[in-house]
């Protein structure tokens, strides 16, 4: 892997930071990180990788990181321009879209124009604009390679053939609210949300698992990234988190991609495909498991996965309207302007407003994102 050069949209986060040490074991070069806010940890990541350049999103906060680091080499950007001057780098091979939100659609698109392949941790970009960014992609003959578990393990699956596939099988971990029937969701806080019990992950997506946002999210992904139908992607309850998913095929067989529950392993096949490296760390030992587990989703106390099927199957802005509205309705109840049990309420709400709409233009998912946004913040 020695010469290859990867730029990482979001290198402060959790999928940032790991893919960091994933690229320092393969000796791939960081030639350029983003992050949103937190320019104390840019800075480290600068000053210890050496990147061309480095991009804060926050105008104020870009101008005190380049008078931080002015004594290196590292050009210093901002904002939307930024970002995406980042992804079309000449020199990069792989850009690393793991940047949270809406925010990630326009540089992965830039990057797929520049003819860069994509490492996508970046799930909203596919909700809300997967159309656009799947034609962008075959257009300009770019891989996109999933760096979410369930949709890596899919794609490592589907490596055996495709062609007698029946369907996909998500594996989801229920979230830390497993077992809570809909009446016990009124009284969850923050922490319990945010308290996953296996994996380590941002607030935003903690709390989508929480909800099963974000496997309702994952199955839309999942329907543009292998181009089938949502009847073709089901999803399944399997606490361990040692099947990251699995793919049925029309005679009963059922193949499963399994591992220990670390990002490291399909942010690492993202980055080698279709070659494999040895790993560091820690490999699965069945025996010290013992047990696996499987459950059907709860779907009367857990409505998001049934509404995400809603907008999939409605097409159009639909998954868009959705995947908005839960950035707000998430961000209120972290700052505890809403009840947890109120966050999908919310978003049913902005879902039953704006009908679906063709989407053609990435100008007319931003106005729709925005008139959603504006909508639901200004209720409160």
């Amino acid at each position: 892997m020695t010469n290859k050069n990867i730029v990482i949209l979001g290198s402060t986060g959790s999928i940032g930071t790991q893919t960091l040490e994933v690229c320092e074991n393969l000796g791939i070069s960081a030639v350029a990180l983003t992050a949103n806010k937190n320019i104390e940890l840019l800075e480290q990541q600068i000053r210890k990788y050496r990147p061309k350049k480095a991009v804060v999103f926050d105008k104020k906060r870009a101008k005190s990181l380049k008078e931080n680091v002015s004594d290196t080499s590292t050009k210093i950007l901002c904002g939307m321009d930024g970002l995406c001057e980042a992804a079309c780098m000449t020199c990069a091979d792989i850009v690393m879209t793991a940047v949270s939100g809406m925010v990630g659609l326009r540089p992965t698109l830039e990057a797929i124009k520049s003819k860069k392949n994509i490492a996508l941790a970046n799930k909203e970009s596919l909700v809300a604009g997967g159309e656009l960014v799947m034609q962008a992609a075959r257009d300009n003959h770019v891989d996109i390679l999933p760096v979410d578990s369930e949709h890596s393990a899919i794609f490592q699956c589907l490596n055996c053939g495709s062609k007698y596939l029946n369907k996909l099988i998500l594996t989801a971990s229920g979230g830390p609210l497993f077992g809570m029937k809909k009446s016990d969701l009124k009284a969850v806080t923050v922490k319990e949300a945010l308290n996953h019990p296996n994996w380590n992950m941002g607030a935003k997506i903690s709390i989508d698992s929480a909800t099963m946002m974000n496997k309702g999210l994952e199955i839309i992904e999942a329907c543009h990234l292998f181009n089938l139908p949502e009847s073709k992607v089901d999803a399944i309850i399997h606490r361990e988190s040692v099947i990251h998913s699995m793919v049925e095929y029309v005679d009963g067989s059922v193949i499963a991609q399994m591992g220990v529950p670390t990002m490291k392993t399909p942010i690492q096949y993202a980055l080698t495909y279709p070659s494999r490296e040895k790993l560091p760390g820690n490999h699965l030992n069945l025996a010290d498991i013992k047990n696996l587990s499987f459950f059907e989703i709860d779907s009367n106390t857990f409505e998001a996965v049934t509404l995400c099927r809603d907008a999939i199957r409605a097409g159009g802005s639909a998954p868009l309207v959705i995947n908005s509205a839960n950035e707000v309705a998430v961000d209120l109840f972290l700052n505890n302007k809403i009840k947890f049990s109120e966050i999908i309420e919310l978003i049913k709400t902005a879902f039953n407003k704006f009908k679906p709409q063709n989407i053609e233009f990435l100008e007319q998912i931003l106005e729709i994102d925005s008139l959603v946004r504006d909508f639901l913040y200004g209720l409160f």
